[in-house]
């Protein structure tokens, strides 16, 4: 027997179904906002042309090592300048350990995984192998840079890790 006074809820068909639409909305809404959140913070390509890159990736082989057999060797440090700016000094030797001089720099300071914080950097040459850029100070956290010279037929790359701020 039933009571009057209570009144029993029965569980249809259309409650199943509504749960389940509502269950799949939600799901579907979740993955959504964390498709949108994760391209944004990654787009999923750091270099430009990665796939053309590749199928060029004999020739970049073959670079290394024109460039090993060259000897030089590069150092790179990340200062504080005058003003709150930043400088990146770098020292480029021989293998004998003698300055390379004349060697026009270019380059870029680039933070991984966030292209839109990259730095251009123009190298001014110093004194014998010591080659300077200016810049503003960048974001705290690890650095990449990556600058490339050349002097006559011969081409240089230089790619290092540097962290700001430098520790003092």
């Amino acid at each position: 027997m039933r009571n009057a006074a209570s009144p029993t809820r029965e569980i249809r068909g259309v409650h199943v179904l509504w749960a389940l639409i509502a269950f799949f909305a939600a799901i579907i809404a979740i993955n959504v906002a964390f498709s949108i959140v994760a391209i944004r913070t990654f787009p999923g390509e750091d270099v430009r042309r990665s796939y053309v890159q590749g199928l060029a990736y004999n020739d970049t082989l073959a670079a290394r090592r024109a460039q090993a057999a060259l000897g030089w060797r590069a150092s790179a440090e990340l200062a504080r300048a005058r003003g709150g700016a930043a400088q990146l000094d770098l020292r480029v030797v021989d293998r004998d350990g003698r300055a390379i001089a004349g060697l026009v720099f270019t380059g870029a300071l680039r933070r991984p995984l966030a292209a839109q914080e990259d730095h251009p950097l123009q190298f001014e040459e110093i004194q014998a192998g010591h080659y300077r850029a200016r810049l503003e100070a960048p974001a705290p956290g690890q650095w990449e840079l990556r600058a490339g010279a050349r002097r006559n037929h011969v081409r240089f790359e230089v790619t290092r890790r540097v962290s700001w701020p430098p520790s003092d």
